[in-house]
């Protein structure tokens, strides 16, 4: 069944008759696109919404599809291509079920041997660097911890945290704040990890909170929020969480 949206693609990017945009576009410019379907995909899963995430991975098999025709113009790779690596891939790493191995070696383990083969000798890398920042830091995080880079338990993780907000408190130069503000997000994503809680998850579920409230409080005014005070709008978002929280 992949096979007519392979045409499709192959005719879209035909250096002849094909579409004027799709044709020159290129790994990079695609790129965002990707990300953004990928995102689009967790928003339908969020949502519960089978349908749309039937369609959202279409969109997202597309991009899967686009860049690998992008390759084979460039004579690198195929379609084909991509899928023995997944499956060689997907193989390797369930010995258990595809080999003789009597139990997993564990996932880690696994990819851990995958990358010293391909010559990543570092604990760090092969974490992506265009991950979400905050997820990028928790997998980075996780990475020095596996190899024993890491405190023993919560407390040095607050002072840690404490000591971070207190120098962005005497920091003297907007650089400075910047540097400062950075570290003290990595080191409240830090103990967010030794509480054993998803930062990334954390973080979106507040935003969403948020934003009830917010909204809850806005339709709540009969006047604009610039006219009133920060007292009162402190009133006004204590009333929506009471509200909330009881309804």
């Amino acid at each position: 069944m992949i096979d007519p949206l392979l045409e499709i693609m192959r005719l879209l990017r035909d250096p002849d008759t094909g579409c004027e945009w799709d044709k020159v576009q290129t790994f990079k410019t695609i790129a965002p696109y990707t990300i953004e379907e990928a995102y689009e995909v967790a928003d339908a899963i969020e949502r519960d919404d089978m349908v749309s995430l039937r369609d959202e991975l279409g969109d997202l098999l597309l991009q899967v599809v686009f860049h690998s025709q992008i390759a084979a113009d460039h004579g690198k790779f195929d379609f084909q291509d991509v899928v023995t690596a997944i499956c060689d891939k997907m193989t390797r790493r369930h010995p258990h079920i595809f080999g003789e191995a009597d139990e997993s070696p564990g996932w880690e383990q696994i990819k851990a041997g995958e990358r010293e083969q391909s010559g990543q000798s570092s604990a760090l890398d092969g974490v992506a660097l265009a991950l979400p920042a905050l997820l990028r830091a928790q997998k980075i995080q996780k990475r020095a911890s596996r190899v024993g880079f890491d405190w023993p338990d919560k407390a040095p993780v607050k002072e840690k945290l404490l000591e971070e907000l207190d120098e962005v408190e005497a920091a003297s130069s907007d650089e400075q704040v910047h540097e400062e503000i950075g570290d003290l997000l990595f080191s409240a994503v830090n103990l967010a990890r030794h509480y054993k809680v998803d930062a990334e998850r954390a973080l979106a579920d507040a935003t969403a909170k948020f934003t009830k409230r917010f909204n809850l409080v806005e339709a709540s005014l009969d006047k604009d929020m610039q006219e009133m005070s920060i007292q009162e709008l402190e009133a006004e978002w204590q009333k929506a969480k009471t509200s909330l929280a009881t309804g």
